[in-house]
């Protein structure tokens, strides 16, 4: 904050607050908000209906309750003082925002990740390791897919997604964020929402999943893999754009290592779907930062010039997608390291191919 000439850091909703001092809140009406001073004195104001919830932390801030016939934003502008330049979390619901602009019409508002990011996209030691174990979590779930150990013929995509999500809590996620799964020309939508659709025999099914797995300190993080299969043995084209896949997959990750650019991540796999003919099919960029949001900083796209640092984690996913005929994508997390690339979802990276 002092380098930046930030005089006050204000986190309600979203992912920074339970990041800095354990608590999440709940996505309400209700103003939850920690205020954070330059010189270190922080205050969390919250409902009191909701104080029970809060894991109280003296020596790393103070609780704030406010009743019904408060006005939390008065509360707020109060604890925030006279200051010229807040950084507001960018998760705040806009109608905070509006009426704190309206109370602190001095004050130059900026978007909290520019202090927050740096900080979160650089993960310690017992942060890759919950990372790991939410990674491993998925994996299993995946290999469980791969091996036909999840029904896929005669479902609908809707079924096969729920039952991805229980595999996923029974695995011990608390949450599950997302369940794509999308059969046959469906999983040409790198974002297909899964519907009635049944899977037939002689189609491809692209299953992209996570959630949140907590660590002993009661905060979340996540996990996202996306595997495909195919019911049968699969075309020769598709087969070919597969190995294609697979093999600028691999090339992505060897190349994620500590002080290459984001962006040079993104063309290494990027060039070899273009040269096989699929340039124009590969329509997302590489891949994004993973830890307590599932997408985060930092992403592995053209234009970031961002060096990897020891403790990056990021995902790594290209995929091919032929608009009315298939789609395929392979995603696995991947940490950077001193060592070298830390991949953190080893399931089987061939098209798997199960009986029809």
């Amino acid at each position: 904050m002092a380098e930046q000439a930030v005089d006050v850091l204000l986190l309600s909703v979203g992912a920074d607050l339970p990041y800095f001092c354990g608590y999440e809140a709940m996505p309400l009406e209700r103003l939850t908000m920690l205020v954070v001073s330059r010189d270190g004195d922080a205050r969390l104001v919250v409902p009191r209906l909701e104080a029970p919830r809060v894991v109280e932390r003296p020596s790393v801030f103070d609780v704030v309750s406010w009743d019904e016939t408060d006005d939390p934003i008065e509360l707020a502008r109060s604890l925030i003082g006279s200051v010229t330049t807040a950084a507001i979390g960018d998760h705040t619901w806009a109608g905070f925002l509006v009426d704190l602009m309206k109370v602190l019409p001095a004050v130059e508002f900026r978007r909290a990740s520019e202090l927050t990011s740096p900080l979160r996209s650089v993960k310690d030691a017992a942060e890759v390791e919950s990372l790991r174990a939410a990674a491993a979590a998925a994996d299993r779930v995946a290999a469980d897919l791969q091996a036909g150990g999840i029904e896929l013929v005669g479902r609908t995509e809707a079924q096969v997604s729920a039952e991805l999500g229980r595999r996923l809590l029974a695995e011990g996620h608390q949450r599950v964020n997302f369940a794509i799964v999308a059969a046959g020309d469906n999983a040409a939508s790198p974002h297909h929402e899964p519907g009635e659709r049944v899977i037939q025999p002689g189609e491809v099914v692209l299953c992209d999943f996570g959630g949140t797995m907590m660590d002993a300190d009661g905060v979340g993080y996540c996990s996202d893999i996306t595997r495909c299969v195919h019911v049968g043995e699969p075309p020769a084209d598709l087969a070919d754009a597969y190995d294609v896949l697979f093999e600028a997959q691999a090339a992505q990750v060897a190349a994620a290592v500590v002080g290459q650019a984001c962006q040079e991540v993104d063309r290494v796999g990027r060039a070899m779907i273009a040269e096989a003919g699929f340039g124009g099919n590969f329509i997302h960029r590489t891949g994004h930062g993973i830890g307590t949001e599932a997408h985060e900083d930092p992403y592995i796209v053209e234009g970031n010039c961002l060096e990897l640092r020891p403790g990056h984690a990021f995902s790594i996913e290209p995929g091919i997608y032929l608009p009315g005929r298939w789609g395929l994508r392979l995603e696995d997390i991947v940490v950077a390291n001193a060592d070298g690339p830390d991949n953190l979802t080893d399931s089987d990276h061939r098209l798997a191919v199960i009986d029809a």
